[in-house]
């Protein structure tokens, strides 16, 4: 069967879309431990290296900064060359600075390393857009969901895993605990490199095989997908509310462990497994962002995904509101449980209505909107550099904003352009 599934089967392997979707998720969930494997080992190696707080906003800044630029190239890549070739090129280069990291040895270094590994960031568009080339549009929003969730699921892995693989090598005596993240860094840059040999031995750019074999549309490539992404107002609406979702998860897994190790004196471990309660939350609220998306897409069109959207990011700034007034750790958790859902169910609307903007510039507008994500984490990371300011001050700035975000996107109105023939009305009237 060589054209995109109309159905969702998690538990099946078989056929090249089932194949490509546990593949995409899988490494975009090794991804999260080679971007993100440094956030929660930040307390030792900001006692290591002798960081002031603004140098670690910094770093913050530096991990995000990269895949803004990333993501914008590697959108383009996929409209080009295919998902494939794209995903086997960044997952190789992507793995020389998370293993090298660990030859840092200063402040200037370090910061260099963090840059390089932002890159890796931009594996989240490829997976997004692979997803969108194996499933049919009725499904897809679910799809790009789950498969966003899963691999977002590294986040919170990382934060309870990295921890205690650090830990593991000083309790096997190869190195003492200050200098025990220089080795840990080294597991998660071998398994970006195993995952780039599986990425392209075992799937196929599109249902119908690899873009080399498929033709592909003359006219739009001469055109320029990049350029009618970027012209597309709705492309710029999506890019502000991931900026809003996706933007803030990036950051609190950044600055989640700092957080609970400065402000409620938890140890790093404890800490690490606190931060990675937010990113458990992945396994199924993006998931169900684009389940509730899709069935509201079958009803109301574009409108009311948008609509849903924007409900998501209200509630996603009320949560972290109260998260950053939380009087005890207990209130943190729930607050936090409360806008992770909200984040992270925002997460799955705002892609699962990219693959309706333009389909044959699909790379492109994933990249864009991606790119918001990642600009959206830099600019709120100057609000944890700053020396005058609490952490927790800049969760209560960052709430408010949030939820003023998801009322601009309610303002706007999300809707089919009239000479697009890939709009989610027509589908509706098909499958009627």
């Amino acid at each position: 069967m060589n054209q995109p599934l109309n159905q969702l089967h998690i538990f099946r392997i078989k056929g090249i879309q089932m194949q490509t979707f546990h593949i995409t998720w899988l490494t975009f969930f090794v991804c999260f431990f080679g971007w993100f494997g440094i956030a929660p080992l930040m307390p030792v190696i900001r006692d290591t290296l002798h960081l002031t707080k603004a140098q670690v906003g910094n770093l913050t800044i530096a991990s995000v900064s990269a895949t803004i630029i990333a993501r914008l190239a590697i959108g383009r890549l996929c409209d080009t060359v295919g998902p494939r070739l794209s995903y086997t090129i960044l997952l190789l280069i992507g793995s020389v600075p998370v293993i090298s990291i660990g030859l840092a040895n200063s402040y200037e270094s370090f910061l260099l390393f963090r840059f390089a590994i932002g890159i890796i960031g931009a594996s989240f568009v490829i997976t997004q857009f692979h997803t969108s080339m194996m499933f049919a549009p009725g499904i897809v929003g679910t799809a790009n969901a789950v498969a966003g969730g899963w691999g977002n699921l590294g986040g919170g892995v990382t934060n309870l895993l990295m921890p205690m693989i650090a830990a593991a090598f000083v309790a096997l005596g190869y190195i003492d605990k200050g200098n025990s993240w220089r080795y840990a860094m080294i597991i998660p840059g071998a398994l970006l490199l195993l995952m780039s040999f599986i990425y392209y031995r075992y799937t196929k750019d599109t249902p119908a095989g690899n873009y080399k074999d498929v033709r592909r549309d003359k006219q739009v490539k001469k055109k320029g997908t990049f350029m009618v992404a970027l012209k597309d107002y709705r492309t710029w609406i999506l890019a502000l509310a991931y900026a809003a979702c996706f933007g803030i998860e990036i950051t609190v897994d950044n600055v989640a462990a700092i957080f609970f190790v400065d402000h409620y004196h938890a140890s790093l471990i404890a800490a690490g497994a606190l931060a990675g309660i937010f990113g458990f939350m992945n396994i199924f609220a993006r998931a169900l962002g684009g389940i509730f998306s899709d069935k509201v897409g079958k009803r109301y069109g574009l409108r009311g995904k948008g609509l849903l959207l924007a409900g998501f990011l209200v509630l996603e700034g009320t949560g972290i509101i109260l998260f950053a007034q939380s009087g005890s750790l207990g209130m943190a958790i729930a607050s936090m449980l409360f806008f992770a859902l909200f984040l992270k169910m925002a997460n799955g609307g705002t892609y699962s209505i990219v693959p309706f903007i333009n389909k044959e510039a699909i790379g492109s507008v994933a990249g864009i909107v991606g790119a918001g994500g990642n600009l959206g984490a830099m600019l709120v990371g100057f609000l944890f550099k700053s020396s005058s300011i609490t952490y927790a001050q800049a969760f209560l700035y960052i709430g408010m904003g949030v939820a003023t975000i998801g009322l601009v996107v309610l303002l706007v109105h999300l809707r089919p352009l009239k000479k697009e023939a890939f709009v989610l009305e027509e589908q509706v009237l098909q499958r009627a």
